[in-house]
């Protein structure tokens, strides 16, 4: 019996062993993830990033090399550690500290040690790597900016944070990835694939050659090469316009959606967000609240749109056949509905579509929206249909673009109004403010530029977008899709012509360019801080949106300078010169020019700060900049011309 049982235990233990080996040999090898093995190194190869080009070829973005200490805390040995660290120029504390941060991360996983090592210093630690166990040196490229200019349109890269790496698998800690602009919209398309080599090591922990001869490994695939559609001397010549001033231009290609500038003031060099002086300047970027560089005024901020917004409820008004192009309104220095009185300049009364565009007049527009509010039954049906017009421009959403960054603007619905006042408690009087693009309707300066867009194609607009083509690849076919507005094409014609007639004979008169016809309507939007806990009135922005030529336009294009007094004092002027720059590659209106680059508009700026009480007051002298100041940026546009 005895003997029976223990056969029967050898049996029985041989056939668990056997079992076991089976599974493994058989089903866990199938499984088998060398990635998870300790006893195999794994080591990344970063593929190049794709090249960033301008719609004529010229290179924005490219690649540098760059060098990374990584470290594997369970494989480093005592060391000297005063010579590393002189080594690495750095601090024993600074030492302890991310090494430490390594180890918690992970004992047995590489983990970036110090980044973005100079060639000089990469040539120094290299020769002695050999004397430090558990630390090695990876190769990979970071980013060099071939330009100074559109920091907000390029973006920048900077390292993986613990919730990315969560949410996507390919990233490790230690990677790049874009933060912002087209380096975060692109990433995907320019990052490319990273490779990986499996490194066998015997049991002392030395590497012994490739594990499986390398038939695991794979080659890094490097990313595509993307051409954007900015136009880089128009950028250029933007930025440098929009010096000592804040504010947005976007410009658009309108028979293609194309975003030919997109400028934000302030701006900064890109070159600062890239190197080991990444996170600093960051930092100093970021906290910079008063000037806010990253912060993508054309994108981002929402305004009033001002007398621009005019344009739309003159369209509406001729689709809901309230009013006809040549129907007067008279005009006594505005508009009065019940107690409350809308002001307007002095100009010919009584006034037609024609003359209430080009002369900008509040009252006709006053007068046109009370119209296509008085044309339904109820205020709530009125309110949004009004809107649902509105809307068709692209104003009120995100427009589905690729850019990383923006803001829907608002456009009010009947609900607005239910949720200030009660539901059925309002009527067309509490939104006149909207007739001028005062009121609840706020835009982004881009939005205004697809309205320009829009116009000038007679009702229908390409969704903006910044990328022009990818390397062996096509664009999104959303891009080359027209949207259509609600107002029949035959109804733009009269709106055009007034903002024709803005430059002829209207408020923009004086920055009118030789040889062009342009189209444009200026505005003037008043402008409210909270200071002290009290709503202040500064000055007003200056708004300006435009096309060219008449027909078939080749730029719409919208500015808008904070603080910058009415519309055509400094927005019209550089929106005429940005027209002329990219239509005949030269400026020949040099007064505006000087104009706009001789005068700063800081001091305006200053004012919600200075603790000093102020006046608004249209007529004030600008601040004129020094004469050495005004030299250097003189030069600026003259190394622009000569490329």
């Amino acid at each position: 019996m005895r003997k029976l049982l223990l056969l029967s235990l050898v049996i029985i233990v041989g056939i668990a062993f056997i079992s076991r080996l089976y599974y493994l040999q058989v089903y866990e090898s199938k499984t088998y993830n060398p990635l998870e093995d300790t006893a195999i190194r794994k080591e990344f190869t970063y593929p190049k990033r794709g090249y960033v080009y301008d719609r004529n070829g010229e290179l924005l973005v490219a690649n540098q090399p760059s060098y990374d200490v990584m470290v594997i805390p369970r494989e480093v040995e005592p060391l000297d550690t005063l010579e590393f660290c002189s080594l690495l120029k750095i601090t024993k504390q600074d030492f302890i500290k991310t090494y430490n941060k390594a180890k918690n991360y992970s004992p047995r996983l590489p983990y970036v040690f110090l980044s973005n090592l100079s060639k000089d210093d990469y040539a120094v630690l290299q020769e002695k790597m050999r004397k430090y166990d558990g630390f090695y040196i990876q190769k990979r490229s970071i980013r060099t900016y071939r330009k100074t200019i559109g920091a907000n349109v390029l973006g920048d890269i900077g390292e993986v944070n613990q919730v990315i790496i969560n949410r996507d698998a390919y990233y490790a800690k230690g990677d790049l990835i874009g933060k912002q602009g087209v380096e975060k919209t692109y990433e995907k398309t320019l990052r490319g694939i990273k490779g990986i080599k499996f490194i066998q090591k015997d049991i002392f922990n030395r590497e012994i050659g490739p594990y499986q001869g390398g038939a695991n490994d794979t080659i890094a695939k490097p990313g595509k090469d993307i051409t954007i559609t900015i136009d880089s001397k128009l950028q250029e010549y933007g930025e440098l316009l929009m010096t000592n001033k804040r504010g947005g231009i976007i410009a658009i290609e309108p028979s293609s959606g194309e975003i030919l500038a997109m400028v934000s003031g302030p701006t900064y060099n890109p070159n600062l967000l890239v190197g080991r002086d990444r996170s600093k300047n960051f930092t100093k970027l970021y906290n910079d609240s008063l000037s806010q560089p990253l912060f993508d005024r054309g994108l981002q901020a929402m305004y009033p749109p001002g007398s621009p917004f005019k344009t739309i409820n003159a369209l509406i008004a001729l689709q809901e056949g309230v009013v006809s192009p040549n129907e007067k309104f008279s005009c006594a220095l505005g508009y009065k509905y019940g107690n409350r009185k809308m002001g307007c300049h002095v100009h010919r009364s009584p006034a037609n579509m024609n003359l209430g565009i080009y002369e900008s007049c509040n009252a006709y527009f006053a007068n046109v929206y009370r119209r296509i509010m008085d044309k339904y039954d109820s205020s709530e049906k009125a309110m949004n249909n009004w809107s649902n017009h509105v809307k068709s421009f692209g104003l009120g959403n995100y427009l589905n673009n690729d850019l990383s960054v923006g803001q829907p603007g608002k456009v009010p619905t009947s609900k607005t109004y239910d949720r200030a006042y009660g539901k059925g408690k309002w009527y067309t009087t509490f939104s006149m403010s909207n007739a001028i693009g005062q009121g609840e309707v706020l835009a982004t300066p881009i939005q205004l530029a697809n309205l320009a867009a829009t116009i000038g194609n007679r009702g229908f607009y390409y969704t903006p977008h910044i990328i022009k083509q990818i390397e062996d690849d096509t664009i999104p076919s959303k891009f080359t899709t027209p949207k259509y507005t609600t107002i029949d094409k035959q109804h733009f014609e009269p709106v055009v012509q007034g903002m024709f007639d803005v430059y002829n004979k209207g408020t923009a008169k004086y920055v009118k360019v030789p040889g062009i016809e342009i189209c444009g309507k200026t505005g003037t939007a008043e402008n409210f801080a909270i200071i002290d806990s009290v709503k202040t009135q500064l000055t007003d922005h200056s708004i300006f949106v435009a096309f060219a030529p008449k027909d078939n336009p080749k730029i719409a294009i919208a500015v808008f300078i904070e603080n910058g007094y009415f519309g055509s004092r400094f927005a019209g002027k550089m929106a005429s010169l940005m027209i002329e720059k990219y239509l005949k590659n030269e400026i020949s209106r040099t007064d505006l020019e000087n104009f706009v680059l001789k005068h700063s508009l800081e001091h305006e700026y200053q004012k919600p700060y200075s603790g000093e009480p102020f006046k608004i007051n249209r007529e004030t002298t600008l601040e004129i900049i020094p004469e050495e100041e005004f030299e250097a940026l003189k030069y600026l546009k003259a190394k622009i011309d000569s490329k």
